[in-house]
Formats: C-alpha cells, structure tokens, sequence
C-alpha cells in the first residue's frame, strides 16, 4: 500500500512508481487519502495516521511504501498502532522526512525498515540502478552492500578503520529533531547513517554540535555518511568541512561517499539490521530487513 504519512505528492509520479512495482509483479493499493492535501500537508494529521495505520494493520498488506517526504510526519507517528506493527510486522519504505517514521517504529516495534526511495518516482533522480537497488532491498533477502562513490561530495570525509552495529539513522534534521523525543534512538554501539538536503553547511554544523552536546553521539560504532545534497552558501566553508570537523575527532571509523540520500542514484539500504563497514574497502554491508 501507497501511503503519504508528510507531505502532498504528485500523481503523475505516483503513477510511475505505481507502473515500477507492478513490473516487479506487486500488486499496489493506493492509501485512500495518499492524495490528499491540507497546506504543506497530505491532509490533516488525522487522515495521514488513519491510512498509514490501515496499512500497517491490513493483513493482506506485505510492504508499506511511503510516496514521498516532505514535512508532517512527526506529527502522527504518536498515533501508530504499534500493538498492530508487533502484530504482524511488514516492511515500510521512505526517507527523508518519513526517517520519523522509521524513528518511531524501531522505538515501539524493533521494526527494521529500508531507507530509499519514496513511490512518487523521478526517473531523471532515481535512474535503473537505484530502482534494482529498491527492488533488491525489497524483493529479496541479500545482504546490502554500498560502495563509496568518489564523485560523491562526501567521499572526502574519512576515518579509517572497520566497525559492526546496527545501522540506525537517517536524514540528520529528523535525527536532530528528535533529540528529547521517546524516539530518540540509544546509539551506543550503533553505525550512524546521515544524509541531508538543502541545508547550509553552518546548519549542518549546528545540527551535529546539538547531538554532540545531547551526549547522542557517545559510544558510537562508527559513522557512515550519505549525501549531502545542495548543502552549499555563501560562506566560505563546505559541509564536507564541517562533517569532518563534527565527526572525523569521535574517535570511529567514518565512512562517507556512500550514495544514499537526496542525490542522483539514491540506493535504498536497511536500517535497524546488523551492518558492517570497512573503511579501507569503501564498503557498507548490512543486513536485510525482509526475511
């Protein structure tokens, strides 16, 4: 099932994300309300929550796709059904705003999810390789396994070494904001995955001293970093400069270069599954989250 727990999605992209599935041989419902909008909204929080929650408790219903991010999430995910997800637990996919989602289901559910791409598809974004990378992630139960893009913005950004853990995160302004929330994970051990879009870096820099000072970032497996999409001002300061500066002295492997994110040839990966990194290789491994 299709469903817009942020914000208003396009039609037309649905339509193409709808025409992907099916030649994957899925058969795909539409959220009754998946087109819904009230301002920056899809609809009020109550019919997002009502389909979002429909989803998750129709036992007919195998895999939940979000349609896109935006804004919005945050203010439903206290209304998941969590007694349904441990039910009968089924994969969710998104990214980006839906990363509170993902959030609220691993603290109530334990329920490991992918970070990918939402169904209202941009092919010029999402070309054949990041549509087999979701189809993978979904389809099958093969580990998942990123390789560091040297074109990537991010690909500067390193520390050696080799880490194991669960890998949790996602986009770093959900992240951020759900510092003081029940949702806020317990990284302790865990592999860090960021990625973020049309933040300056000075922001960028705020975002990470504000988990660094939370005490979020103690005792920390390692860091993986995805794209850093239109991350740019003014000033003259990159975030590549500032992710290095805020992660690179943790005392972890970091990891960046990884395409996961807002970017052109966004791959989908678990996340809430056992993951491995090795710096050196330039390789993410992690564990399906479909079995």
């Amino acid at each position: 099932m299709l469903v817009s727990p942020s914000g208003p999605t396009k039609p037309e992209r649905v339509a193409r994300g709808v025409a992907l599935l099916t030649g994957w041989g899925l058969r795909v419902r539409l959220g009754p309300h998946a087109y819904a909008r009230a301002g920056y909204f899809a609809g009020e929080d109550a019919v997002r929550a009502a389909d979002l929650n429909a989803a998750l408790a129709d036992p007919r219903v195998r895999g939940v796709i979000c349609t896109r991010g935006g804004y919005g999430a945050q203010r439903v995910v206290d209304a998941i059904d969590m007694a349904a997800v441990r039910r009968d637990p089924k994969v969710v996919v998104g990214f980006s705003d839906i990363t509170a989602v993902q959030l609220a289901l691993w603290r109530g559910a334990r329920l490991a999810t992918l970070h990918g791409p939402g169904a209202a598809w941009i092919d010029e974004r999402t070309p054949a390789l990041s549509a087999e990378s979701l189809r993978a992630a979904l389809m099958t139960t093969e580990p998942v396994v990123v390789k560091r893009d040297p074109a990537e913005q991010t690909a500067a950004v390193s520390v050696s070494g080799t880490a194991r853990g669960t890998l949790l995160g996602g986009n770093l302004c959900l992240l951020t904001s759900s510092v003081g929330t029940v949702d806020m994970p317990d990284l302790t051990g865990a592999i860090l995955l960021l990625e973020e879009v049309d933040e300056p870096p000075y922001k960028v820099d705020r975002m990470l001293t504000h988990l660094r000072r939370a005490g979020a970032l103690r005792g920390l497996a390692g860091v993986a970093i995805g794209q850093f999409t239109n991350c740019a001002d003014d000033w003259p300061v990159t975030v590549t400069d500032v992710l290095t500066d805020r992660l690179c002295d943790l005392g972890v492997p970091v990891l960046g270069g990884l395409p996961i994110g807002h970017g052109h040839g966004q791959v989908t990966v678990p996340v809430g599954t056992p993951a491995t990194m090795d710096v050196a290789a330039g390789v993410l491994t992690v564990e399906p989250a479909v079995s």
